[in-house]
């Protein structure tokens, strides 16, 4: 594994990334950055696998981890959905030039959501996979019962059974206050660019609900929704993978400077 370099931030929040320069006719394209999933770090199989996808094509590419995730500082259990936004601004704003093809998974989705309606400018073209927007509200808060919210109001956290790993996932209070802040599907959200959502039919974690609610509620002139059968939220198998590249190359010709 090669090691990562960081960008120091201001708010001592230091940030493990690894960066692809474009090369030939791929700087002619715009840059690809990944983002990341919830609790999820930039070694998991759909990062590395766009790093090799944007290798082979010369495209400028990023994979980072947000702060209290991977290789990057900090503890997970104080960060929130503002922290890692403000996390993935910087990264975009100091380690990118011009505009990016986004690729946000699940969590990762929300963030490039709000990349979006802060700098549109930056962006070239978004790639929702298992896009999970307002899942601190949506999924969690609403899937609370009155136990679990007041133990959350009581002791700022609340543990919740992991389908992904033995330990719990522990919720705070900040998280979900915070959350609020940055809903993105209660106000109206423009997209002056493409926007592709692959979701699977078979993801309990981000049901596809969620996918055609985005499409519905998006202003976006260029939205299309790929809904696959059996697809679960990993989304990572080599049919996911090859719907992913078509997707991508299919948007090059959009890009094109």
């Amino acid at each position: 594994m090669t090691a990562p370099e960081f960008l120091e931030r201001a708010s001592m929040r230091r940030i493990a990334y690894h960066r692809l320069h474009a090369k030939g006719d791929g700087s002619k394209l715009p840059g690809v950055v990944f983002l990341g999933g919830f609790r999820s770090d930039m070694e998991g199989t759909k990062a590395l696998w766009l790093e090799d996808w944007a290798r082979a094509r010369g495209r400028a590419f990023l994979r980072f981890d947000y702060s209290g995730h991977g290789q990057s500082a900090g503890d997970f259990l104080d960060g929130c959905i503002g922290d890692w936004a403000e996390d993935a601004e910087a990264a975009l704003t100091h380690l990118t030039d011009g505009p990016q093809v986004l690729v946000g998974s699940s969590m990762g989705g929300w963030i490039a959501l709000l990349l979006a309606r802060r700098m549109p400018e930056r962006v070239a073209a978004l790639v929702g996979i298992a896009a999970a927007p307002d899942f601190t509200e949506d999924s969690m808060w609403a899937g609370f019962d009155a136990e679990q919210r007041a133990a959350l109001a009581r002791d700022g956290q609340v543990a919740l059974p992991s389908d992904y790993s033995d330990e719990p996932y522990v919720i705070t209070r900040r998280l979900i206050e915070d959350g609020r802040e940055n809903l993105v599907l209660r106000t109206p959200l423009a997209l002056p660019f493409p926007l592709r959502l692959l979701q699977g039919t078979a993801d309990t974690d981000v049901l596809p609900e969620v996918a055609t609610r985005l499409l519905g509620h998006v202003d976006c002139a260029d939205a299309r929704l790929t809904l696959v059968k059996g697809s679960d939220h990993r989304f990572s198998g080599p049919r996911e993978l090859a719907l992913l590249d078509d997707t991508l190359d299919a948007l090059t010709p959009h890009l094109a400077a």
